[in-house]
């Protein structure tokens, strides 16, 4: 059910100002904020409602968006963007879809419709003085506030901000938020060619699926006219692919409204034209905190007892310029860590698994739930986070380290220890240290021992939400306090011209 209430001021009293009226053309600059999903998106406009006609580039110009009115008997809407395959890179396509019966395609305006907004008062925004007009949406158990500040000039309004704040009752907190700030407003008429740049293309169909899916074809209107269709049928595919289930309607509004903020996030990092891709994964109704669980890479400053890795600059010469261990067979398949921050448990693992490889030629799953469970006297904390070369003292000390199939399979959760009553399968004498920063050393050593144990900083959610390409994260922390995430590094290469 939803219901309107207009309780900001008493309407109707004399005085207050005439309600905003947008021009039926404008050009428009502004930028997307949203705090959750840590967004800042620029945006510009190009809209034309006589004509049927809108545009809107996202980061510089980066995407482009076409929405025609009068194309086809239900409008269409066209994407440009960059892409990248294996034989053009970074080209600029152009994607298209139809409107449909159901579904006709409008111009889009970046201004929200304030028909029922109330006059407020008078507020100051950014150091100008505005009107400032809202109104309040209740939605079942949702409290949807919605404001826009305009400063008066002698025939038209001027666009300052628009803000929304969304407040859930059942859980009792604020579940979204987000604002444009706008600057840069004319009633310049946008010039016809400006909606024409996708002719210049051949426009075919969007390489996967979700062709019509809005965060896709027209990512603004979520915003503007609070669409959220989109949210509910990804959510539903993503319970239905990850079997999530939640123990009642308060949990699940909860993870939803996570799963929005996050689903923003990935979306708005794709329209970046980045060395890589972020999509949709389990992780995606996770909140932060609970991410950062999984990071269980722990640091101990000092000496950690390990042997200094050396190398010849004729080894360095006589590496491969690529090189992969996973199609060599040296890499076991890979596993789900689960609830359980014993990432340093899997990095020490894939290590041992893969010198072994390169010794006898055989690949044996060696087992990281005894790690988890028997290495706490050496500083390891199982599931609570814990260190590689601790588990090298433990396995070191206890005479090696159980397989998969004698100790039992991982678990996600701290076990009982039971290394006692299997045997060692593998043994080790002691370990080496490859010097942090030294990437010729890291490449010798991946060539000359196999795959290594690495830490990074995984504290960002670009990583977290990582599908496929070159990745790089300008806000990367790479003092060892900053590396919380230990991962294996099988291998190294170039790919579109990144090493």
């Amino acid at each position: 059910m939803r219901i309107f209430l207009y309780i900001f001021l008493i309407p109707g009293i004399l005085g207050d100002p005439p309600r905003p009226q947008w021009p039926n053309s404008y050009i428009i600059n502004g930028i997307l904020f949203i705090p959750y999903a840590e967004i800042q998106e620029p945006i510009a406009a190009f809209y034309d409602a006589n004509e049927g006609k809108s545009r809107i580039d996202y980061y510089g110009g980066m995407d482009k968006t076409i929405q025609i009115k009068s194309k086809g008997p239900y409008g269409a809407a066209f994407k440009l963007s960059p892409y990248t395959n294996e034989k053009v890179q970074n080209a600029i396509g152009c994607f298209s879809v139809d409107g449909i019966k159901d579904a006709p395609i409008e111009p889009q305006s970046v201004l929200p419709d304030i028909d029922s907004f109330i006059f407020i008062g008078t507020d100051m925004i950014n150091g100008v003085k505005c009107e400032k007009w809202g109104v309040k949406d209740i939605i079942e158990k949702k409290i949807n506030q919605y404001f826009v500040w305009v400063k008066r000039s002698q025939n038209y309004s001027i666009p300052i901000r628009y803000e929304m704040r969304g407040y859930n009752s059942l859980l009792g907190s604020h579940y979204d938020h987000y604002y444009i700030q706008y600057e840069n407003f004319s009633l310049e008429k946008p010039e016809p060619e400006v909606f024409e740049i996708y002719k210049q293309k051949k426009c075919g169909g969007f390489p996967g699926p979700g062709m019509r899916s809005v965060h896709i074809m027209n990512p603004i209107r979520e915003f503007i006219h609070n669409e959220e269709s989109h949210v509910i049928d990804s959510f539903l595919e993503f319970k239905k692919k990850h079997k999530r289930t939640y123990s009642n309607l308060s949990h699940e509004e909860n993870r939803k409204n996570i799963f929005r903020q996050n689903m923003r996030f990935i979306h708005s990092t794709n329209r970046r034209g980045l060395t890589y891709k972020v999509s949709i994964n389990h992780l995606t109704d996770r909140n932060d905190d609970e991410i950062k669980y999984l990071r269980g890479k722990l640091y101990t400053p000092g000496y950690n007892g390990g042997s200094a890795f050396t190398y010849t600059l004729s080894e360095l010469n006589d590496v491969p310029d690529t090189l992969d261990w996973r199609i060599m067979g040296a890499v076991s398949p890979v596993k789900d860590q689960s609830v359980c921050g014993s990432c340093w448990s899997f990095g020490t693992v894939g290590t041992l698994e893969g010198t072994n490889f390169l010794v006898t030629g055989n690949m044996i799953r060696l087992s990281q739930q005894a790690l988890v469970d028997c290495s706490w006297g050496f500083g390891n904390n199982g599931c609570d986070g814990g260190e590689d070369f601790r588990a090298y003292d433990w396995i070191i000390k206890h005479g090696g380290i159980p397989s998969e199939r004698d100790y039992g399979p991982y678990l996600g959760a701290d076990g009982f220890c039971n290394s006692e009553y299997v045997p060692a399968t593998l043994k080790i004498k002691g370990f080496v240290n490859v010097t942090s920063g030294d990437l010729n050393a890291l490449k010798v050593a991946i060539a000359r021992e196999g795959p290594i144990s690495v830490a990074i900083d995984a504290s960002h959610r670009s990583l977290s939400f990582y599908s496929s390409g070159v990745y790089y994260e300008q806000e990367c922390n790479n003092t060892s306090e900053g590396l919380d995430h230990a991962v294996l590094a099988v291998g190294y290469g170039e790919l579109n011209g990144q090493k």
